[in-house]
């Protein structure tokens, strides 16, 4: 059980990839705080990690409110003594091309996705140096595959992989280490999430389902980065295909994701 006797904090774990490693990390021996803003999901899945004989504790917070992110680190010491893993995965997708998004959605966007997991980090990082622990960083192939329409999106998750890699080489001296995750397609509530990060169940997915991974195997591959401290992490298979692609042979990229995209 490689992480037993851990404690693990998830932000974003009220469904998708957040509850699906929630889970994960229960199965392998940890003892999971989760966040979110919807408490009644949050306690939807706690029970789910009881029923796996882990402990689980629920602390509403907001990311984008800076006085609860660091209330919430207190509240998972002070109910468990200890924090080993701080995960900053809360965020959410704004859609619409560069000429339609006004200001007030960009600053949304690169709050939550941005700035909220920045803080998360930062509020984490004293508790984590007490355990030798681990941060990290939920970024997404985004950040290196970009869509017409997912301009402001995968800027915040490109600010995410930058943010990864400065807090790496600024922890190079210590026990504690960083490590940044960029999903490709898996099965998620993020495309039903609309552009003032408020839930829309009626939205649909544009995604192509037939790519999309399922969350208990995503969120096992994410684990087992986690639990091996790798500084970066890409996943899944066509997400690294298409990563190294458009790194490599932008020229060709470019025009093939631009129709695809229509």
């Amino acid at each position: 059980m490689p992480f037993n006797g851990h404690v693990v904090w998830i932000t974003g774990a009220s469904s998708g990839i957040g509850r699906a490693l929630a889970l994960e990390c229960a199965r392998r021996g940890a003892d999971v705080a989760l966040s979110a803003r919807r408490e009644e999901q949050l306690r939807a899945v706690a029970g789910e990690v009881r029923a796996l004989g882990q402990k689980a504790l629920v602390v509403p917070c907001d990311v984008t409110e800076e006085a609860q992110l660091e209330a919430a680190v207190k509240q998972v010491v002070d109910h468990f003594g200890r924090l080993d893993v701080a995960v900053a995965n809360a965020g959410f997708g704004a859609i619409g091309t560069i000429e339609e998004l006004d200001a007030e959605t960009w600053r949304r966007q690169l709050d939550v996705n941005v700035v909220g997991l920045a803080q998360t980090a930062r509020c984490a990082l004293p508790e984590l140096r007490k355990t030798d622990g681990r941060i990290v960083l939920i970024g997404s192939v985004a950040s290196m595959v970009t869509l017409p329409n997912t301009g402001a999106y995968s800027a915040s998750k490109a600010a995410v992989r930058s943010i990864g890699e400065a807090l790496s080489m600024e922890l190079k001296d210590e026990a504690v280490t960083c490590t940044t995750i960029h999903p490709g397609l898996v099965e998620s509530d993020i495309a039903r999430v609309d552009n003032t990060n408020t839930p829309d169940p009626d939205r649909r997915d544009p995604r192509n389902a037939a790519l999309m991974w399922p969350t208990d195997k995503a969120a096992r591959v994410m684990a087992d980065a986690i639990e091996k401290r790798k500084r970066e992490y890409v996943f899944t298979g066509h997400g690294k295909v298409m990563g190294f692609l458009c790194r490599h042979f932008p020229r060709v990229m470019h025009p093939v994701l631009a129709n695809f995209s229509r």
